[in-house]
């Protein structure tokens, strides 16, 4: 995919736009917002139209209406990552508590047999325990950021998500709230978009990934991964382009 042509951008901290007494400033200076684990979150100072970290990549089937079985085999994800008996964390119940018992999809659901797994991001056109309800893990690239984050990113939020081993782009949506002190989650598509082994049970990557998201950015629930894929490289065109995230990640081995 070509990456559309960046917008001119003035830096309001260029020496043009800046008393001529005044130091110039840095180019893109950088500031870290948060750390969780070894990884940091940063913006920049000049804009922060978006923030932007490395990591790995572990694959989230939540949303699949194949992620979870009943027999605790047939899924995609171990049954153990939606919860247990009394705590249903990642599962549609019979009366919406996660004490209450999962819902198994019917004849006319998309996966029947299996149970009805959640996302945070939910469309709300269709019924609780309808599985067309989630964002399917399985076709649409998104992106999990943990609770409490606090950093401006909503639900529905566009994210740019790169491996520059390789050259692979992808384009995603904030889809899932994930556990606190945990980042660096995509969905299956997502996984399969970078060339990354995408089994939630046994794939993913444990560095070499870049994300970039960017808060304010949400449209409606995403109808496809096509439209996502087009609003995705806007977004990156107004951010800055791959030159800007080349720049951010300079140390980062690129293809």
């Amino acid at each position: 995919m070509n990456t559309p042509t960046p917008p001119q951008r003035t830096n309001p901290l260029s020496p043009e736009s800046s008393p001529a007494t005044s130091r110039p400033a840095p180019i893109d200076p950088v500031r870290v917002l948060k750390r969780i684990g070894n990884c940091n979150i940063c913006t920049h100072t000049d804009d922060e139209l978006g923030f932007f970290y490395a990591s790995g990549l572990n694959v989230d089937a939540d949303g699949s209406p194949h992620a979870y079985h009943p027999d605790g085999i047939s899924g995609l994800d171990h049954l153990g990552n939606a919860g247990r008996p009394g705590n249903w964390w990642a599962l549609v119940t019979h009366d919406g508590k996660a004490s209450g018992n999962p819902v198994i999809q019917k004849a006319n659901d998309p996966a029947p047999g299996f149970y009805v797994s959640t996302t945070s991001l939910q469309n709300p056109s269709f019924d609780r325990k309808d599985p067309r309800r989630y964002v399917n893990s399985e076709a649409i690239s998104f992106i999990v950021l943990p609770a409490g984050l606090n950093l401006g990113a909503k639900l529905g939020d566009y994210a740019v998500v790169i491996r520059p081993e390789t050259g692979a782009i992808a384009y995603a949506v904030y889809a899932d709230v994930g556990p606190a002190g945990k980042i660096g989650e995509g969905s299956i598509a997502l996984a399969n978009a970078l060339g990354v082994p995408s089994s939630a049970k046994t794939g993913g990557v444990a560095s070499g990934i870049i994300y970039l998201v960017l808060p304010g950015s949400a449209d409606a629930f995403p109808s496809s991964q096509a439209d996502i894929d087009t609003a995705g490289a806007a977004f990156l065109a107004i951010w800055g382009g791959l030159d800007r995230v080349r720049d951010k990640f300079s140390k980062m081995k690129w293809a």
